[in-house]
């Protein structure tokens, strides 16, 4: 398969794309992730990564066009890619509509995860993630809680509430998704690539994927 994820904060783009990724060895992409590897690696482009994530600036869009290039060309995009969380922008879209088009890359389409907000809100307010930066295990108080002392079932590490998942960091953080990202989903109807499915359970949303994916 070869499609991207969007969704608001807490709308499990992750938990589905690793899902899909279970079901036919597609790749799960996200720029967080690429830009992690290219630092790691010390190529040419991670260093100019590096030195503006280093200063606390945003990594420009061009430069994230160019290590994405260098991902999509990898032997193991062949079998396909989840582009997780990306793009966020028109003009990240654009640009990556031009980067398919020069690499003859055609998208099967673009699912947009869709949550109603109160149960984003519960969503993220009741996370809590592993302390432990090698580990980093996702819990929830609810349905997949820690440890009764609260400390993470692999590792024993305590865990966390994140400072971005507090009522209010939330709140703000989906106010920048609708200014910022949810234009997108006018843009990929325009396309003619847009698919919604609800994603109150991710085995659900999954299959209903996979129907589309088989259509």
């Amino acid at each position: 398969m070869k499609i991207i994820l969007l969704g608001a904060p807490g709308a499990g783009k992750g938990t589905v794309a690793k899902l899909l990724t279970d079901y036919d060895g597609s790749v799960q992409i996200s720029t967080g992730d690429i830009l992690r590897g290219a630092v790691k690696a010390g190529t040419e482009l991670g260093k100019k990564a590096k030195a503006y994530m280093d200063s606390g600036d945003l990594v420009p869009d061009q430069l994230i066009m160019e290590l994405m290039k260098e991902r999509l060309a990898e032997p193991d995009c062949q079998q396909g890619f989840i582009l997780d969380g990306f793009p966020r922008t028109i003009p990240q879209a654009e640009a990556l509509k031009g980067l398919m088009d020069e690499l003859r890359i055609r998208l099967d389409f673009v699912v947009s995860l869709e949550v109603p907000r109160d149960v984003i809100l519960d969503r993220l307010t009741t996370r809590r993630t592993c302390s432990n930066s090698d580990c980093q295990e996702i819990y929830n108080i609810k349905s997949n809680p820690p440890l009764p002392d609260g400390t993470c079932k692999k590792c024993g590490s305590p865990t966390i509430q994140r400072d971005d998942e507090t009522e209010a960091a939330i709140q703000y953080r989906l106010e920048t998704y609708a200014k910022k990202t949810s234009p997108l989903i006018e843009f990929y109807q325009k396309e003619g690539l847009l698919k919604q499915f609800a994603s109150l359970n991710s085995k659900d949303t999954v299959e209903a994927v996979k129907k589309q994916l088989q259509a």
